[in-house]
């Protein structure tokens, strides 16, 4: 009885360490929880890209087979005909270029868990602790017969 008695605190550290490796370790909940939600970013950021390639997939198709929309673009960049001729006024500004965004930059972070090797502690000073205490309380009872 004595001896199984102190395999309470082994047992006390291996559950703690379950739990917490469970809970929050580097491939616990809270970690699956986070790449979930990373994955979800991920993918609207796929779709967003998406949408921006295919406008420019639509751009690209009406410049190479539209010549009424290539001379609209070539026109705002300051090009033109050979029998046309341009009038500059000064103080205007350039003419308005259309910008067309090729998506973000998007870096995903690491996930936030506690390493494996604090958890290890944790379980240890745990189990040492109810150990301690278990054979605090055997000296205690020794003492008071």
């Amino acid at each position: 009885m004595r001896f199984s008695k102190y395999l309470i605190g082994l047992w006390a550290a291996v559950i703690v360490y379950a739990l917490f490796s469970f809970l929050s370790g580097p491939a616990g909940l809270s970690a699956y929880n986070y790449l979930l939600a990373e994955k979800e970013r991920q993918l609207d950021n796929i779709g967003h890209l998406g949408f921006i390639n295919e406008d420019l997939d639509r751009t690209r198709n009406n410049l190479l087979y539209d010549q009424d929309t290539l001379l609209i673009h070539a026109r705002q960049m300051g090009y033109g005909q050979e029998d046309e001729r341009f009038i500059r006024i000064v103080g205007l500004g350039s003419p308005k270029v259309t910008q067309t965004s090729a998506g973000n930059i998007y870096i995903a972070s690491e996930p936030d868990f506690i390493s494996d090797k604090i958890i290890k502690i944790t379980a240890l000073c745990a189990g040492l602790l109810i150990f301690t205490f278990l054979l605090m309380l055997e000296i205690i009872e020794k003492r008071s017969r």
